[in-house]
């Protein structure tokens, strides 16, 4: 099943509670605090895999939760951290908070890593306490919590080649020829329900994605027919192959229509790098197969996908526009991508450097202790 939409809720591991602990042994006395840290909370990060397509194996599995630090334990003894939960993608994937709308990640390159949750650190166990007039501590500290948040996933397909064209155009039936894809093939509007992508070669080295997305109608961007599910998969596409029938009385008012759809839904879109071309011209007439066609003056390629003709000369036309593309998205955007953000290693807290007195105490503590200094020795 194509699933392009998901929500998901993640959970960070919880720190470990520091330990309270005193070293006895056998002739060792006042041993002194010994409580180990606790140990730190797994993190919840993103990966891009390319093995994958759709979201569907995030459909069951709605909830990641990362396992939590280990408590303290004497002798110093720090607990163990907790092990990180990966939540692989496929490539395209924007991830978003789903109570705000806030843009968390768009998952594009291959094999980067983000983090969503990080976990919980350890608290520190009471031989950090110890000082000159306070040898026995029994504090230590409790563990971070962990972090919870919901998700939305969507997928926008990556893809070379997006086709895109009224229903019936013959979309389907291109890709079928060019590639080893298998789409939905028939007689009727809306066969194809959902993108598929095909990957076609080009000469002995040259590849190209193609995407078949589901034929678009006038309206499409209000709703209409299967238009605002699947618009979005063409905005990842660097070049739109628009295809009209040889045999449609009207092909500029057709062509018209798909590129207003498409600048309606977005401005991007609109201004789009685009080739047009016939399809079905095993329809025409022997002696009108070798006429040279145009629309809106310009001339286009002609195809048919079930005798070939004219495919190799579209496919190799595809292919020098997306690698001129290519070349010029790389000299603009050199470092796209996701950013891996390092995780820190959490180690023991520095002493804080200031010092206060509280009243009736007569010792030196940090100042994160006073209260509870304080209600110590007047409780």
């Amino acid at each position: 099943m194509f699933v392009d939409e998901c929500e998901i809720t993640i959970f960070s591991g919880r720190g470990g509670d520091g330990s309270i602990s005193f070293r006895r042994e056998k002739f060792v006395p006042r041993g002194g605090p010994d409580g180990g840290d606790g140990g730190r909370g797994g993190d919840v990060r993103l990966r891009v895999n390319p093995h994958l397509r759709t979201l569907s194996h995030l459909r069951h599995t709605p909830t990641f939760r990362a396992e939590s630090g280990g408590p303290g334990r004497g002798k110093k003894m720090s607990g163990a951290d907790g092990a990180d939960v990966v939540v692989d993608v496929p490539p395209g994937t924007v991830v978003c908070d789903a109570l705000t709308g806030e843009l968390i990640a768009d998952a594009v390159e291959i094999g980067a890593e983000t983090l969503l949750a990080r976990g919980g650190r350890g608290g520190r166990g009471n031989w950090h306490f110890a000082t000159p007039v306070r040898r026995t501590p029994r504090i230590a500290e409790k563990g971070t919590p962990e972090i919870e948040r919901h998700l939305r996933l969507t997928l926008k397909l990556l893809a070379d080649v997006g086709l895109v064209g009224l229903p019936n155009a013959g979309k389907s039936t291109f890709l079928a020829r060019v590639s080893h894809a298998r789409p939905k093939v028939a007689g009727y509007p809306f066969t194809t329900l959902h993108p598929v992508l095909g990957i076609v070669a080009v000469g002995e080295a040259a590849h190209l994605v193609l995407a078949d997305l589901p034929g678009l109608i006038e309206g499409a961007h209000e709703g209409k027919g299967l238009g605002t599910r699947f618009l979005r998969h063409i905005e990842r596409t660097r070049l739109l192959l628009i295809m009209i029938e040889v045999t449609d009385p009207a092909p500029e008012q057709t062509l018209a229509i798909l590129r207003r759809e498409l600048a309606l839904w977005s401005t991007g879109l609109g201004s789009r790098e685009s080739l047009v071309c016939l399809t079905k011209a095993d329809l025409l007439p022997i002696a009108e197969r070798s006429e040279t066609h145009r629309v809106q003056g310009e001339p286009v390629h002609c195809i048919s996908a079930v005798t070939g003709e004219g495919i190799d000369e579209l496919l190799h036309d595809l292919n020098r526009r997306v690698s001129r593309i290519a070349q010029t998205e790389e000299q603009e955007r050199p470092d796209s991508g996701l950013e891996v953000r390092p995780r820190p290693a959490f180690g023991p807290r520095p002493w804080p450097t200031r010092w206060v007195v509280p009243k009736r105490a007569g010792v030196c503590l940090p100042e994160s202790l006073r209260g509870e200094e304080h209600r110590e020795r007047t409780g």
